[in-house]
């Protein structure tokens, strides 16, 4: 069984997220959404909340798992099975940020590949740090996030 485990703060999880796992579940028969705790982030919402909301996104979907997790990535792709990483890229940004990440989870563990997936271009400008500002800011986020993110945060 190839799964790929898709590690991130997701805070807030949005529809480039979404996008990506659903796109994924084509080449994987099973995509783990691992919620970590980024400490250089100011978080709006605990990991626990994180991951019962991104459950409600993907409910019904049993080719999917979301779970939270510590530590290093390719740790816990170990304990939970999985031999692929997979990671989004919206820009050229985002390939000079992950890049590194991904050869030194490679170094660390040979066996894990790390799998680019490009976001899909009419989702490609969210963030989940602009997000958070436009929530912060009190604005309406609806058209960037899940309807289950949006329900819950209109709440």
């Amino acid at each position: 069984m190839k799964t790929a485990l898709f590690p991130g703060s997701f805070d807030p999880f949005t529809k480039g997220h979404e996008d990506l796992v659903r796109r994924a579940l084509q080449l994987f028969d099973k995509v783990i959404i691992a919620i970590g705790d980024n400490s250089s982030k100011t978080n709006l919402f605990s990991p626990e909340k994180r991951e019962a909301v991104i459950k409600k996104v993907f409910e019904g979907e049993n080719k999917v798992l979301v779970i939270v997790y510590k530590g290093l990535a390719v740790d816990c792709c170990k304990k939970a099975g999985a031999a692929f990483i997979l990671r989004g890229l919206r820009n050229t940004n985002d390939f000079d940020f992950e890049r590194p990440i991904a050869q030194m989870n490679h170094d660390l563990d040979a066996s894990i590949e790390t799998v680019f997936i490009m976001t899909s271009p009419h989702l490609s400008h969210i963030s989940s740090t602009i997000v958070r500002d436009i929530i912060n800011h009190g604005g309406n986020i609806s058209r960037f996030v899940p309807g289950a993110i949006a329900d819950y945060l209109i709440k």
